[in-house]
């Protein structure tokens, strides 16, 4: 390493405007990475609070839930291998105030029907936010999100069904394809969807928690599609989508980042052809200069890279509220290791254009 300083410290420059522009890389990965992160909390995060470990829906709707449809005859299959069996319904409504003012605002909820006997009535927030004298029947329990546009009390008219609900509560329900998740109780979701038709019908079977064999095995007796609760999430609108182009993004931000490193170190290395002719002269080695050199650009990579993410971190916490973002220290630390180690990987062209250096060239002009 005692060359990489002595080069480091004269060409202090060139390597100050290299780091700029990977810490600039650094710093838009790592956001995007919090944008990531927050537009898949955005999407699922109501469905990932619920304390699952399975959901069961019919044959071939692909998770989503207005694609399903359940009756008690599948439910029972699951009730037999585990007591955690609910039914689930779930739909996307707008509703708006009941009184005929026009001030108030309207609302999307995605709105999620659970059974008042249930394990998610017990366990869940929306349960604990209820008055402990009332069910979920015939009431909204609304995000905490409309905390400040409404109160307890107020009702709201379901649009499509002029059937109106009061406002018995608030909790941290999250989301579900980026709408905040309102319950209600199963009974009140079937009325407002299927009316006097309801036969019972629903959208999912949540799971509590069960031996895997034995649910597989009701899967197959009810002719149902059992998936995971990770498995479940692709059912969220958008929620593939998305992933797939925040993941294409990244990808092509860490090949850019490769290209970068990789370019400069290759450019580095032309100007100091002569000046490795000369130490493989003196007796160095290639795998002396490779590691002198290798040792050089991961000091400007640590470096930059920490510079950029500890700045995209700070941002990110200035973000606040205002964009789906969520970033974690371990996402940070993911994102600056994946970016440092595929700048050192870029480098790798050059290697064999250090190998080849004839140590004669130290004897032509300019050295």
């Amino acid at each position: 390493m005692y060359l990489a300083r002595k080069d480091l410290r004269a060409a202090r420059g060139r390597f100050a405007l290299v780091g700029i522009v990977i810490g600039l890389i650094a710093f838009l990965a790592t956001m995007l990475a919090g944008l990531a992160n927050g537009l898949v909390d955005d999407g699922i995060s109501g469905l990932r609070e619920l304390p699952i470990s399975h959901m069961a829906f019919a044959e071939n709707s692909q998770a989503v839930f207005s694609r399903s449809i359940l009756t008690e005859e599948e439910l029972a299959a699951y009730q037999e291998v585990t007591d955690e069996a609910t039914p689930v319904g779930a739909s996307f409504f707008n509703a708006r105030p009941a009184d005929d003012s026009g001030d108030g605002e309207a609302i999307d909820i995605v709105l999620f029907g659970v059974d008042d006997d249930g394990f998610l009535a017990d366990a869940s927030e929306a349960g604990a936010a209820v008055d402990a004298t009332r069910s979920l029947d015939g009431g909204l329990v609304l995000s905490h999100e409309f905390s400040d546009k409404a109160a307890v009390g107020d009702e709201f008219t379901i649009v499509g069904t002029d059937i109106t609900l009061p406002v018995i509560g608030f909790t941290f329900s999250g989301t579900y394809g980026h709408v905040p998740i309102a319950y209600t109780s199963l009974s009140t979701w079937q009325d407002l969807l299927y009316g006097d038709d309801a036969d019972g019908r629903f959208s999912a079977v949540a799971i509590g928690e069960g031996d895997e064999t034995a649910l597989e095995a009701a899967a197959g007796q009810s002719g149902t599609e059992l998936l995971t609760k990770t498995e479940a999430y692709a059912g969220s609108p958008g929620y593939t989508a998305e992933s797939a182009t925040m993941t294409l993004i990244r990808g092509f931000l860490l090949v850019i980042s490769a290209l970068v490193v990789g370019a400069f170190f290759t450019v580095w290395t032309i100007q100091r052809t002569r000046q490795i002719g000369l130490l493989k002269a003196l007796g160095a080695s290639s795998g002396y200069i490779i590691r002198d050199a290798l040792g050089q650009l991961l000091v400007v990579l640590i470096i930059a890279v920490t510079i950029g993410s500890a700045a995209a971190f700070g941002m990110g916490a200035i973000i606040g509220d205002e964009a789906p973002f969520n970033l974690s220290f371990g996402s940070v630390l993911w994102t600056a290791g994946i970016l440092t180690f595929v700048g050192m990987a870029g480098s790798l062209v050059a290697l064999r254009r250090i190998t080849s250096v004839d140590p004669a060239i130290s004897l032509t002009a300019g050295v």
